[in-house]
């Protein structure tokens, strides 16, 4: 056999012995939606499973992973995530459905006290829109769904909660929850006036207490309609350095007060990443399991 009919058939021996391999592996995709809302292109990546590229009429459920204060679009990927989702799919502990990380920059995921920054608008009328349409989503309330740490998980639950039409499951790690502001605001001392400073400018400045009630996910979980639809899970940690911990508990009395089916942990730990790679995979399987993918 000449050397080159050796190399093809190396080359082709190992197409056989590893296609099984490089079936099986899911990818991620980072590109950006341009908002005429936001006036400027917002980035993304999505995380889409083994069968994406291999079954090209199939549509998928989508869950949009909201980052946390000071992270990026790519957090959750390069923080271990998709390492992560990979190994609960090969045990076949979470189903296939992708996974959308919009940038949120330090938006809270609203429209902001003084109307610049339009971030609620843009996720739900054009962000939303151009991510089904281009990734050959379900499309439905049924397949789409919300995750978040932090400011991304006030994010989440503060869409699931004021649109419950609009989305099947919310879950939220350490989510930034507060349920009484402090009376001095940003001159509180200590962990009070340190949580009311990571909310920045977008709850007005001086911060406007009402703006930020109304927008409360605890407040509108005490009133919101259609919520007994939405299947829920956050947790949190219970030496959460902001205090969150007790948000999380105050979200959990109101549910509960509501007769709101939800699932609700307080696990030993801080806040931050550490903490949540802990329980991520908690959050994933309850998303594989209210898409209707495992049991």
């Amino acid at each position: 056999m000449s050397r080159g009919a050796l190399k093809r058939a190396v080359v082709l021996l190992a197409a056989l012995v590893f296609a099984p391999t490089l079936q099986a592996a899911s990818r991620v995709e980072c590109s950006a939606v341009t908002s005429r809302t936001l006036k400027r292109a917002v980035r993304y990546c999505a995380l889409l499973p083994p069968s994406y590229d291999r079954e090209t009429s199939r549509r998928y459920p989508v869950l949009y992973y909201l980052h946390g204060l000071g992270d990026n679009e790519q957090s959750l990927v390069h923080g271990g995530g998709w390492s992560l989702v990979e190994d609960l799919r090969a045990k076949g502990r979470i189903g296939e459905f992708v996974i959308v990380t919009p940038d949120g920059d330090r938006s809270f995921y609203l429209n902001s006290r003084d109307g610049r920054e339009r971030y609620h608008d843009f996720f739900l009328e054009e962000f939303i829109p151009a991510i089904e349409r281009k990734y050959r989503a379900r499309g439905t309330r049924a397949g789409r769904a919300l995750a978040g740490t932090s400011m991304g998980g006030y994010g989440a639950l503060r869409f699931a909660f004021s649109s419950p039409q609009k989305f099947s499951a919310v879950s939220a790690h350490s989510a930034a929850l507060m349920e009484n502001l402090p009376p001095g605001l940003a001159a509180a001392p200590g962990i009070a006036g340190t949580r009311v400073s990571l909310l920045g400018t977008v709850f007005g400045t001086p911060l406007d207490r009402a703006f930020y009630e109304r927008n409360s996910p605890i407040t509108l979980a005490r009133r919101a309609a259609g919520l007994g639809r939405v299947k829920i899970y956050f947790d949190c940690g219970t030496e959460d350095e902001y205090g969150f911990d007790a948000g999380a508990k105050a979200l959990h009395e109101v549910l509960d007060s509501r007769r709101m089916a939800h699932e609700f942990h307080l696990y030993p730990g801080g806040h931050g990443w550490s903490y949540v790679a802990r329980h991520l995979d908690a959050s994933l399987e309850f998303h594989s399991r209210a898409f209707g993918l495992t049991k």
